[in-house]
């Protein structure tokens, strides 16, 4: 995290101490304590080194900052704009008129976490370590529009998913009508939500040769450039906010509200004029014109769990294949 970005964070913090205590005289100090433990990694210990000010101290300054933060979360990860065409996709040619309806990337990703040795099965991972499986909602100007943590690291993704769908305490963003969100090979093709074609390369990035159906691996290509933007979005969080590569040995709901608040300052930035964001790009050096290019071949589509479900799922299969059949019909033209 670099200065400018603390200065904003702190100017942000100290209007909210302002708006809501009317009192901001020390807010500079305890979020820049808050500040050196998130985005520079440092423990409280040393915080209160450099602080002057006992381990105590710095932790219950910590905490106020925190929860401060997280409650800002409703004004700054708003639900996605289900009415306009995002910009990205307007203007490319690639994407528009064929995603002209998606209106944001979901995925998960793995925060690391301490937790009890009772707690520790549920919480490891497919890859070993105890983690908090993070859902997240993402627009194309790389921002959360939606985010849950607090699931065990042992939870499927689709999982998640799902709960927060069914439970209205997760208030999760349900696309309306033909709105949908864009999906990775993790979770079903239905409703809402467009995934890739399982069986076919995804990935495009191996110099070999595959006889697969070039259609949908064309189609596949340009989902796969669109959804990179919730890749690109947590690249950028986690190598934003230092904390988030090994949360210390808080309270699991302190935990919790460490990703929440970092996801909350990181909208806070992005939407700042005066940040300059270096954003990796993925995709570069890639051209869906050199078809035989190779990649990641994905498994075939998992069975739907109950009839409404394979309903949804046969009809936006329906309508990848239209989509599908106009992207290769388009490009065979040009």
């Amino acid at each position: 995290m670099d200065p400018d970005e603390e200065l904003a964070i702190i100017i942000l913090v100290m209007d909210y101490f302002y708006r809501k205590l009317r009192s901001a005289s020390r807010v500079p100090q305890q979020v820049m304590m808050f500040l050196l433990v998130v985005g520079h990694g440092d423990s409280t210990r040393r915080s209160g080194y450099e602080w002057h000010h006992s381990t105590e101290t710095v932790s219950r300054h910590f905490n106020n900052i925190c929860s401060r933060i997280v409650g800002l979360a409703p004004q700054l990860i708003g639900p996605p704009d289900f009415n306009n065409i995002p910009p990205l996709i307007a203007n490319n040619s690639r994407y528009f008129p064929y995603f002209r309806d998606c209106v944001g990337a979901i995925d998960g990703t793995h925060i690391p976490c301490i937790v009890d040795a009772h707690l520790q099965p549920a919480y490891r991972n497919r890859k070993g370590y105890t983690s908090q499986n993070v859902l997240a909602v993402v627009d194309f100007d790389l921002k959360f529009t939606y985010l849950v943590a607090g699931w065990e690291g042992s939870v499927h993704d689709a999982r998640v998913l799902r709960e927060a769908m069914s439970d209205p305490a997760f208030s999760f963003p349900t696309p309306p009508g033909e709105k949908y969100f864009l999906v990775d090979a993790g979770y079903a093709n239905r409703r809402g939500f467009l995934s890739p074609y399982r069986g076919t390369t995804y990935h495009l990035r191996d110099r070999t040769r595959l006889g697969g159906d070039r259609k949908k691996e064309l189609f596949n290509y340009r989902h796969a450039s669109l959804r990179n933007a919730v890749e690109r979005t947590f690249g950028i969080w986690k190598s934003r906010f230092r904390i988030l590569r090994g949360v210390p040995h808080y309270p699991l709901r302190t935990q919790r509200d460490i990703i929440i608040a970092c996801a909350v300052l990181h909208n806070f930035l992005m939407m700042s004029d005066d940040v300059d964001v270096s954003v990796p790009a993925e995709e570069d050096g890639h051209d869906e014109d050199d078809m035989d290019q190779g990649g990641d071949t994905i498994g075939q589509d998992a069975a739907p769990s109950t009839q409404q479900e394979e309903g949804h799922q046969t009809e936006m299969g329906r309508f990848r294949d239209a989509l599908t059949e106009s992207m290769w019909a388009c490009r065979n033209q040009n």
